[in-house]
């Protein structure tokens, strides 16, 4: 098994860009299974780590719900955002600069064959990285992602999740509000849920935090959880 995983930083990219990018990874994993399979061959499959930050697009899994968008075309255009249906599960989110969006392209098959397993093992990384600065965070019961006070009545979301996964190769990621602008969620209903609100990181420090050493210390998280060696 193959544990070795490249990483890699985007930057600021257009979200149509970074899933064009992913599904090419994702298909030449894909390939390489279908031919092991077939053919008897014996050819390892990588592994990928993909962090990055989208200009403002909201985004609507296989699940979701058209109404959970409250812009029309005129008011995407006067926020300057775009608006994708898109193949992850889950209902519509948010992606936007202060963001760290994470694209783990994994051949689970690697690690292990467990989708729950997966899930929980994301909002982990997420959870420990928070606590990092000193922000208590958990699930909350029935609903993926990262939640602070996920046990009362003040259920904020920070971070978001939607996978897609075939053969055990997984793409699509997660979202976490590190400096977002959270007034572009007011023109959704977040993930279907209309009872709760989102939060980030620089709205419970109260200061903005420097990106990309949560991203460091997020993608140390990942390689101890996955027992990954990033590459």
């Amino acid at each position: 098994m193959n544990k070795k995983v490249q990483f890699a930083d985007w930057g600021l990219q257009d979200y149509q860009d970074a899933w064009n990018r992913q599904e090419e990874i994702f298909k030449s994993i894909l390939d390489i299974k279908h031919d092991n399979r077939v053919n008897e061959a014996h050819t390892e499959t990588s592994n990928y780590l993909i962090f990055t930050e989208h200009p403002h697009v909201y985004t609507l899994g296989k699940s979701g719900h058209p109404d959970n968008l409250l812009l029309d075309e005129q008011g995407l255009e006067e926020k300057q955002a775009t608006f994708y249906k898109i193949n992850r599960g889950g209902d519509i989110t948010y992606h936007g600069p202060g963001q760290i969006v994470g694209y783990p392209i994994l051949d689970l098959d690697n690690f292990f064959t467990d989708i729950h397993l997966y899930l929980r093992t994301l909002e982990e990384a997420i959870i420990l990285t928070l606590a990092d600065y000193g922000i208590p965070a958990g699930r909350y019961p029935g609903y993926t992602g990262v939640w602070i006070d996920p046990d009362n009545d003040k259920a904020r979301k920070i971070c978001a999740m939607g996978v897609r996964a075939s053969r055990w190769v997984t793409m699509h990621g997660f979202a976490f509000n590190v400096n977002a602008d959270l007034s572009y969620f007011g023109n959704i209903v977040p993930c279907g849920i209309d009872d709760k609100d989102v939060t980030s990181m620089q709205r419970e420090l109260g200061r903005e935090v420097d990106i990309n050493e949560v991203k460091d210390r997020l993608k140390n998280h990942l390689a101890d959880l996955f027992h990954m060696e990033l590459i």
